[in-house]
C-alpha cells in the first residue's frame, strides 16, 4: 500500500482593513458568494438612506460573515451546526448548537485585520 502525501491545508486570508471598502474588496476576492448580499444590504441600510450611522453594526455582522466564509473547514462547520440544530426536536440539542455558532461569530467578532 502506498503512503499518500497529505493534501496541503488551504491559506485562509486575513482579515482586511476593517473599513466597508476593504471589506467589500475581500468578499469579492476571497468569499465572492457573500458579495451580492453583501451589496443589497449596503444599498438598503447604508447608502439609500444616506445614513452612515448603521456602519457599525453593518460592518459587525459582514465581519463575522466574512471571517467564517473565508475558512471553507469552518464555513462547513457552521453550515453543519445550522443544518443540525434545524433537524433536531430537543430544545437542548438545538440550544447547545446554536451556542457552539454564537461562539464561534463571537470568536471572529474579535479578529483584527491581518489575522
Amino acid at each position: 500500500m502506498a503512503a499518500h502525501a497529505a493534501e496541503p491545508q488551504p491559506v485562509i486570508p486575513p482579515m482586511p482593513e476593517r473599513t466597508p471598502k476593504a471589506l467589500r474588496e475581500a468578499i469579492a476576492e476571497h468569499a465572492p458568494q457573500l458579495l451580492p448580499d453583501f451589496d443589497e444590504h449596503w444599498k438598503w441600510a447604508i447608502a439609500d438612506r444616506y445614513d452612515l450611522r448603521p456602519v457599525p453594526a453593518f460592518m459587525a455582522r459582514w465581519w463575522c460573515e466574512y471571517a467564517i466564509a473565508r475558512d471553507p473547514e469552518l464555513d462547513a462547520h457552521v453550515r453543519d451546526l445550522h443544518h443540525r440544530a434545524v433537524g433536531t426536536v430537543d430544545f437542548a440539542e438545538t440550544q447547545a448548537l446554536l451556542d457552539e455558532v454564537a461562539k464561534i461569530r463571537y470568536g471572529a467578532r474579535k479578529l483584527e485585520p491581518g489575522e
